[in-house]
């Protein structure tokens, strides 16, 4: 990276951050910015929500980022059948014991990617909610701890298409960013359809980060510096999105703190130390978009969050 290296971090641990962040960029060809999104939410201790066609690499994002970070790894198929147990685990009576045990689910990993995760009943859906939420999951009146680092890396295809169950806002305000990958430029596309096989290369992926390095990370991003005046910019933009024509309901608190958390660790892979108002404009869809709640035909959430970021001026 051509910006200079942060301070709070030692010199093996930076390098090892850039190395990730170019094995990601290697296996997931020509989304630099979305790929620095997924690790956003990763060391910002967060989850994403990947919303897209079939076919245009979500879940590639997601096996090349568990491949590259080293962490456990699970992988759901949300499918219109699946049930609340086939996600967290079930307690089944054993006979010789005269007892029930606790068969854990996949959930119980440390980066789980829930596939096309609206085919899939709000039942279903609401079963994450507390593991997003407080990296436990209650079962039968016990409390099971998730292991960390935990990061749930979720891909749903567009609301408007058959088949598909929208996410209530309590889901999708788990969900720190959301963002969309698009169609990939033609040199990009070339070399997809000419190169090896992604799975292949997935597959041959060496662990650049483990456990242990992640936790270090988030401990770093959450020291990266935010001035007064950035966080008078953030809170400018809350409340601005109250006031935007066109939107019924703004950007709480706690979006506010994700918008920080977010900048913070943006700031980080970039280098620095401390938090820039660019920072949080290069952030601010991909947190906002999907918190904002628009009057009728006021257009999508991510155009809300531009007009938003739009009328608010940097000081």
């Amino acid at each position: 990276m051509a910006t200079p290296s942060s301070p709070i971090l030692t010199d093996a641990l930076r390098q090892s951050l850039e190395q990730a962040q170019r094995q990601v960029n290697a296996l997931v060809l020509g989304k630099p910015h979305e790929v620095r999104l997924a690790l956003v939410a990763l060391l910002a201790g967060g989850h994403v929500l990947i919303e897209d066609l079939p076919g245009l690499g979500k879940t590639t994002l997601a096996h090349a980022l568990a491949a590259t970070v080293g962490l456990g790894f699970q992988r759901i198929q949300f499918t219109s059948d699946l049930l609340p147990a086939d996600v967290l685990g079930v307690s089944i009576y054993e006979a010789s014991t005269r007892q029930f045990r606790f068969h854990p689910g996949p959930v119980f990993t440390q980066v789980l990617l829930a596939d096309e995760i609206n085919r899939a009943p709000p039942r279903t859906q609401s079963a994450l909610l507390e593991a997003m939420a407080e990296q436990q999951v209650t079962i039968d009146g016990a409390t099971h701890r998730l292991p960390d680092p935990f990061f749930v890396i979720a891909t749903q295809n567009p609301v408007d298409l058959s088949g598909t169950f929208p996410l209530p806002d309590s889901q999708l305000d788990r969900f720190l960013l959301r963002f969309s990958l698009g169609y990939p430029g033609a040199d990009a596309e070339r070399a997809l359809l000419t190169g090896s096989d992604r799975r292949e290369l997935i597959a041959q992926a060496t662990p650049v980060l483990g456990d242990g390095d992640v936790i270090a990370l988030r401990d770093a991003a959450a020291r990266v510096h935010a001035s007064d005046a950035l966080v008078g910019y953030v809170q400018a933009l809350l409340a601005r999105s109250r006031q935007q024509p066109g939107i019924r309901v703004g950007l709480s608190p706690r979006a506010g703190l994700a918008l920080l958390r977010a900048a913070r660790a943006y700031a980080l892979l970039l280098g620095r130390d401390h938090v820039l108002p660019e920072d949080v404009q290069a952030l601010f869809i991909a947190v906002a978009g999907h918190r904002l709640v628009g009057e009728a035909e006021a257009g999508t959430g991510a155009a809300l969050a531009k007009s938003v970021l739009h009328a608010v001026p940097v000081d």
